[in-house]
């Protein structure tokens, strides 16, 4: 087993196709094909189910093709720890943002870290927090900003910002930041919702549980951009904290209010695995990320966020 193998092998299992991977990897389609026959011999188990229209993994290629990332992903983070180990501050650190706040903080970020680390590759990655959690454990990311989360033994986490849930909805909604609406409120009004289990979902089905009130969800789908698009087409009100349709709600294209009786908020974790130590760049480039949300809270930009680190 080599590195070849396990690029062509991942590259394969990306594209789901061996003609596709072997344009992404600048081979030949034969060279491919070697490559991951050469890795199946190797581990004694055949890696793809070659089916008419491409090829997807096995249970062994899904069991192969977690260590296969992390290991690559580690090689890369010593790559560029050592070229840079003359100039300072250096190395790889992944990071993973929910889709809510990446907009927000990314580039403030990345421009941070570009002009005081110069020598830190910053790699951002997105998902949602069940996502992020799983590619923390895993260690495809070295820290990652989630929503609160139960305590555990091998995640430690940091508060950093409390954000209360507002009902959003077109214009013609009438909503008004000035005028809270109650969850019994929502009943018998059409909701698009992030599907189960998400954060937020979670919290929504919890409060009306307790209350007894009993929702219309009209869709359910686990991508904000799919959410949005859904409220601006008039498919009914959903509930999301305000940052994450903020510039919607400044141009007057969303209105929204908060959820009250009982209101509803979430809190924003920076999250560190317990059982690795973090290594300098990631420290350094933490403190950056700290910095430029701890910034955008007091500034107003992170919209009705309260601060909640040191």
């Amino acid at each position: 087993m080599d590195l070849k193998q396990l690029r062509a092998f991942l590259a394969v299992a990306e594209t789901g196709n061996v003609t596709r991977a072997a344009r992404m990897l600048h081979l030949v389609q034969p060279a491919v094909s070697r490559q991951i026959r050469l890795l199946e011999d190797d581990v004694g188990a055949p890696l793809f189910e070659r089916e008419r229209y491409g090829m997807s993994l096995t249970r062994a290629g899904q069991a192969l093709a977690e260590h296969a990332r992390r290991a690559l992903l580690e090689l890369d983070r010593a790559r560029a720890e050592i070229a840079g180990v003359d100039e300072g501050v250096s190395g790889l650190v992944t990071l993973g943002l929910l889709p809510s706040s990446i907009d927000m903080l990314s580039s403030a970020f990345a421009s941070a870290v570009a002009a005081e680390y110069p020598g830190i590759r910053v790699c951002i990655a997105m998902g949602y927090a069940g996502t992020l959690l799983q590619w923390l454990q895993s260690g495809e990311v070295d820290a990652a900003l989630l929503y609160g989360i139960r305590r555990s033994a091998d995640i430690q986490t940091s508060p950093l910002i409390e954000e209360p849930l507002w009902v959003i909805g077109p214009p013609r909604s009438g909503l008004r930041p000035s005028r809270p609406v109650p969850l019994a409120g929502l009943a018998g009004r059409r909701l698009v919702l992030p599907s189960a289990p998400h954060g937020i979902r979670t919290l929504v089905d919890h409060a009306c549980a307790v209350a007894n009130v009993a929702l219309d969800i009209a869709v359910e789908t686990n991508a904000l951009s799919v959410q949005r698009s859904l409220v601006l087409g008039g498919q009914g009100l959903t509930v999301l904290p305000p940052i994450a349709v903020a510039d919607d709600l400044r141009s007057g294209k969303l209105r929204g209010a908060p959820l009250a009786d009982p209101a509803l908020a979430r809190t924003i974790v920076l999250a560190l695995p317990a059982g690795r130590p973090t290594a300098r760049p990631v420290r350094c480039a933490l403190e950056l990320l700290v910095r430029e949300a701890r910034r955008a809270v007091v500034s107003g930009s992170w919209l009705e966020g309260r601060w909640l680190g040191e």
